[in-house]
Formats: C-alpha cells, structure tokens, sequence
C-alpha cells in the first residue's frame, strides 16, 4: 500500500491542486494508513480499492479548498437550524431519510454529490447534472462487489446518503471500518479523536452545495453522530434531531451482516468476530453518549420514532414531526412521499436472510448488555 506522503502526492497531482486546507486531517490519515498496514490482512483488490477511495477522498477535499479559495463567499453561506436523524442502523431510519428528502422545500445530501461535490451543483442542472450517470456505474460496481448489498439498503444514485464521506475528508469517519479490518483506528475514532474539526468541515461542505442550489432547509442523517454528539452540536447548536428505536438484538445482526457483505471483497480472511465486537462496542458507546447528552438539557431537541409505528403508520409519524419542528407539511410533500412508498414497494429487492449462527450473536446478551436503552425509551 502507498505511504501517506504519497497518497497525498498522488491526489494532488490528479487534482492539479496543492492545498489540502488545514491539517486537521493528518492524524487519522496516518493513523489509518498505518491501521490498514498492519492489521487490514487486505487482498490484492483490496488494496487496490482502499488505495483509490484514499485518493479520491484527499481529491475531493483539494477541489472544495479549491473552490473556497475561489469563492469567500461561500463561507458567508448559513445553514441554520438542520433537522438530524441519529438512531441505531437498522431501525426506519434509511427509509424516513428518504421520505423526508422528497419535500422540495428541504435540501439533503444526495448519493452523487457524497462522491463527488466540486464543482458546486446548481439548480438548473441538479436534476441531468453529469455526476448522476457516473453515480450510476458507481452503484453497479458495488452491487458487483458486494451482492447482497441491494437487499439490505435502499440505493440510487438520487437518494439521500449519511455524511461519512464529509466526514471522511477529515479521516474521523466510520466509512472505513464498514469495509476493512481496522482496530486501532476504531479504538481512536472512538475514544480519542476530536471530531469538531470533522464537523467544521462537513458545514463547510454544505455552505458550498447550497450556494448555488438551495434550498437551504437541510435533512441529514448518520447514526455515527452518536458517538460524537457533543463536536456535532458544536457545530450546529441550533440543530433538532429524530431518533428511531428498536430493539438492538434486532439491529446488530443485521448491521454485522452488512459489514461482513461489505468487507468481504477487500480480504481473503473475513473477521467476524472483530465485526461483531466492534459494532457492538460502538453502539454501546454511542447510545451512552447520547442519552447523556439528551439527559444534560438536550431532551427537548429530539423527536423519538419507534420502528414499528415507522413500518405501520409513517405519515402520522411524519406529521408529529413536522408539528414538531413547526414546520408546514405540503399536499406536495404528501403526495411525493406517497409515491416514493409507492415506487419503493414495487422496485424492492428481496429479503435479506440473516444467518445468526455464522454471525455468532447471542441475542439473550445482547438484550441484557442494551437493557439501559430498551427500558428508558420504551424499546420492545
């Protein structure tokens, strides 16, 4: 694998572009480089595949630096009062994600424009612009890796998408233990990396889609903001927030699922049980370090969301919400998401088959270990 001077050198050279910004990136650049070196047991392809998403990251922050520098006032741009959703994987929230996207009051991130921001959409072309087609081939180059992808997520290249790569422009993001072997990089990320400066740059990533594509009332989603809930409200204190909830013996056999069907193309020696400790690690962590923040005077931000009254009833749900952040629930929102239900339902691919045994979940634990969540919001 390339060292760290040379993936930056082979970025910048791609990009014909030389300032990376600050050097808030630096260390968990490094940290994962060194993390996919000596613990990723990665294949040929893998490597090849973690080489180039690496330089695609590092491209990507060269072209927004570049743009910034262009454009000051881009900066002077305000995103104000963000509605985030942060419940467990899993739990509604891919799916509510994308009904709220069909408001075209409200602005989301959409999967085009997480691979690719620069050069800043515009509304005149938002809806041909070129990066669409590209997400396209994107997509299929993942159903290729990864098969069974498709029956676990919804996907287009249109659809609303978490900010991890945003976040992975400064290198604190999940994106890279979904897909490869990376303990001490996760030990980091979860327990000594300071976010704030991550966040500062998923705002400023923001500024620079709505500049010239409003509008300006976003709807984000990522359920890593758990863990790092304090650097996020830092950066957007006037945020509110939904969180779904269901019970997490139901959630994490299906998420170690998903990283075990991701990550299986990058290595000949799949690691399960690192998945299965990792995630549960994380999600023990995160709903801790939220629910302690919502208990320190947060509470009344937040909007909970059971997953069975999300599958059952979702436009009533949708319209506590929207009283909730006093904000106007259209007919042509209404209609949209209807037919968003409706073209879903029809284009779904089919189940996804879990196997407990070979993921090596004991759901009795599981329950007990997450007693502390289930019984304070009710989960059943």
């Amino acid at each position: 694998m390339l060292g760290v001077n040379e993936l930056l050198q082979k970025a910048s050279d791609g990009a014909g572009l030389d300032d990376f910004g600050e050097p808030s990136f630096r260390e968990g650049l490094e940290r994962l480089v060194s993390a996919v070196e000596r613990e990723a047991a990665l294949n040929l392809l893998g490597e090849g595949l973690i080489e180039h998403q690496i330089v695609e990251l590092l491209t990507c922050r060269l072209e927004v630096e570049h743009w910034h520098a262009m454009h000051p006032e881009i900066d002077d741009e305000q995103i104000v009062k963000p509605l985030i959703g942060l419940g467990l994987p899993r739990t509604g929230s891919t799916a509510l994600s994308c009904l709220l996207a069909e408001d075209p009051e409200t602005r989301s991130i959409r999967a085009w424009e997480s691979s690719s921001p620069c050069p800043p959409p515009e509304t005149a072309t938002q809806h041909d612009d070129p990066r669409i087609a590209a997400q396209v081939v994107r997509n299929a180059h993942m159903d290729a890796l990864s098969p069974r992808f498709r029956t676990m997520l919804p996907i287009s290249a249109t659809a609303p998408t978490e900010c991890q790569h945003y976040m992975a422009y400064d290198f604190k993001s999940q994106l890279f233990q979904a897909m490869v072997r990376v303990p001490s990089y996760v030990r980091w990320l979860n327990h000594e990396a300071d976010a704030t400066p991550t966040y500062a740059y998923v705002k400023r990533v923001l500024k620079l889609l709505q500049w010239h594509c409003p509008p300006k009332r976003w709807r984000l989603k990522n359920p890593s903001h758990m863990l790092f809930i304090d650097a996020l409200d830092a950066a957007f204190p006037d945020a509110r927030y939904w969180m779904t909830h269901r019970d997490v013996a139901k959630v994490l056999p299906s998420v170690i699922d998903l990283y075990a069907e991701l990550s299986r193309p990058y290595t000949a020696s799949l690691d399960i049980s690192w998945i299965r400790e990792m995630n549960l690690e994380w999600t023990d962590l995160g709903l801790h370090r939220v629910m302690r923040f919502r208990s320190e005077g947060a509470d009344a931000r937040f909007f909970d969301i059971g997953f069975m009254e999300m599958q059952t009833t979702p436009f009533a749900v949708i319209e506590r919400l929207y009283a909730f952040i006093d904000e106007m629930f259209s007919d042509e929102a209404r209609i949209r998401m209807t037919s968003w239900v409706e073209q879903n339902a029809q284009t779904r691919e089919g189940k996804h088959e879990i196997d407990l045994a070979l993921l090596g979940v004991d759901l009795d634990a599981v329950k007990k270990q997450f007693s502390f969540y289930h019984d304070t919001y009710g989960v059943r």
